[in-house]
């Protein structure tokens, strides 16, 4: 098979709650970032929130950007690992259901299925908390060269870089990408990521990679500065071109030759959850068919836009062709 995007992430059932800012902090729960935790925590939280009505949903930072560039009419394909239970029964349903291919339609391990709940508060913030499950095990055996050498983007989401085995079978994965000619991506994915498994993130782009996205906060403290303008210059160094997500203020898109501003889509924000990861979805959906990069910048700050004005980190299938031609009209004029 052929795709235009080749995903590794973890595959994790999202459970998404609204809830009060006091409940953070009852549980102890760090508002904005991702928090790993081990399953008694997470049953213990998921036990506080037995009388709140959730939303579930195969998920995962990867997983939601190849969902976008499926929703689009992309073709991905996403490698995860599920467990042989009830949640990994739904979560490779609803894969297929969203017409994106998988490593897991055959056998599949003993063991829990990865879970974040995500708490979102008043104020539109997201604060995830993370069991991985088996798909801590995500390893170089779950690749297949062969799909990856027939796809046009290899994206790797940064979550995976505090895996022991899910870490260097990314490193493999970039070193076939380049030795077919594949086009390389990442996403930071939390600044927790890149405050803790710098090392790890370190590993994965050792030889740089085609395109990076990040937000604002994670750019800053990669680079270690505190003005934009110079984290936009020196990321100039590790990737060829990269894409800084500003919330409210747009994005930052620089295409190998010069940075384009990316001017936001304003609406009142419900919840921020998956807004990076559409906006990765949609970007690479439009330079894998024949957009510019400042023309898929827009497409996806105009789709990243419609997320965060619902509850959940995903869009309906039937929305995203509105979003297309909402895009098509804005462009014409």
């Amino acid at each position: 098979m052929e795709c235009d995007v080749y995903a590794m992430g973890n595959a994790l059932v999202d459970m998404e709650f609204a809830v009060e800012e006091e409940f953070l902090q009852r549980l102890g729960v760090t508002k904005g970032l991702m928090t790993l935790v081990d399953a008694d925590t997470q049953y213990r939280i998921l036990q506080a929130l037995r009388t709140h009505h959730g939303v579930r949903a195969c998920g995962g930072s990867a997983a939601n950007t190849v969902a976008a560039v499926a929703g689009f009419g992309g073709r991905p394909y996403y490698v995860c690992l599920v467990g042989a239970d009830e949640m990994g029964d739904f979560y490779v349903e609803e894969l297929a259901s969203r017409g994106i291919a998988t490593n897991m339609n055959g056998a599949r391990p003993a063991g829990t299925t990865g879970s974040c709940v995500v708490l979102v508060t008043p104020d539109a913030e997201r604060s995830m908390n993370t069991y991985l499950g088996v798909s801590v095990e995500l390893g170089e055996e779950h690749l297949d060269e062969e799909i990856l050498a027939r796809s046009r983007f290899l994206y790797v989401e940064g979550y995976l870089a505090s895996s022991p085995s899910a870490r260097p079978a990314c490193v493999r994965a970039m070193e076939w990408a380049r030795r077919h000619g594949v086009r390389t991506a990442l996403s930071f994915s939390d600044p927790a990521m890149v405050r803790t498994f710098r090392l790890g993130l370190e590993e994965m782009v050792a030889e740089g990679v085609d395109l990076l996205f990040c937000n604002r906060d994670e750019a800053l403290a990669w680079v270690g500065c505190r003005t934009l303008a110079k984290a936009a210059d020196s990321l100039r160094q590790l990737a060829g071109a990269f894409a800084i997500t500003l919330g409210s203020q747009g994005a930052l898109v620089y295409d190998g030759y010069q940075i384009h501003e990316i001017e936001p889509v304003v609406v009142e924000a419900r919840d921020t959850n998956g807004a990076g990861d559409m906006f990765a979805g949609a970007f690479l959906y439009g330079i894998t068919h024949g957009l510019s990069y400042p023309e898929a910048g827009q497409l996806a700050s105009l789709a990243a836009s419609r997320v965060v004005a619902r509850f959940g980190p995903r869009l309906p299938p039937e929305e995203y062709g509105q979003i297309w031609r909402d895009f098509r009209a804005q462009s014409v004029t």
